[in-house]
């Protein structure tokens, strides 16, 4: 549960634009959510445009997973970024939940230049399993999600992060790495 906190809103001239990438499980989406709740970043994510844009009706991450492989393989990933960037306000810092691809990373760097980071958020497997337990009841069904094609480029984006934060430990803990990292790279405080 994220912290109950003001939201601490930047000017135009702090934005900044923060993509997550890591492995299922590893926290990604806490991550996003916690700075739209806590900074007032927008939040975005890539399942959520993929979902909107093509497939409204697909039910469940192993559907959703091959939806993105087809998207990906089919040398679509240029404009999925397109539309996924196309949403955001510039205006405002975002936090984008879900890059897969090197093309993810390269599409919002040359979006958003200098303002953009990627931060690689990483976790032991038997971690990220018992996070997901609830969805995917057995290691088998874990193994499966994770070995999905979609996903066979997402540890090569971990050399491209400007920050790579390992989230092993409670939630504070996370939360007190992605703090300090937003003080640190988008000279924002803490809020209290």
């Amino acid at each position: 549960m994220i912290p109950a906190q003001h939201v601490h809103r930047h000017s135009e001239t702090d934005r900044v634009f923060v993509g997550l990438a890591g492995r299922i499980g590893a926290g990604k989406t806490a991550a996003a959510k916690y700075l739209s709740a806590t900074y007032g970043f927008q939040y975005t994510r890539y399942s959520q445009i993929l979902r909107e844009w093509l497939a409204p009706d697909i039910v469940g991450r192993e559907r959703l997973q091959a939806f993105g492989w087809e998207i990906m393989a089919g040398g679509r990933q240029a404009e999925l970024n397109g539309r996924l960037i196309a949403g955001i306000d510039r205006s405002r810092s975002a936090a984008i939940d879900g890059l897969r691809h090197a093309t993810d990373f390269e599409s919002l760097a040359a979006a958003f230049g200098p303002s953009f980071h990627m931060i690689f958020v990483e976790a032991r497997g038997d971690v990220r399993f018992g996070r997901l337990r609830s969805r995917l009841s057995t290691r088998e069904s874990f193994q499966t999600a994770e070995s999905q094609p979609v996903e066979e480029h997402i540890d090569g984006l971990k050399t491209r992060a400007s920050t790579i934060i390992s989230n092993e430990q409670s939630l504070e803990a996370f939360y007190k790495q992605l703090d300090a990292w937003v003080s640190h790279r988008a000279g924002i405080g803490v809020p209290r």
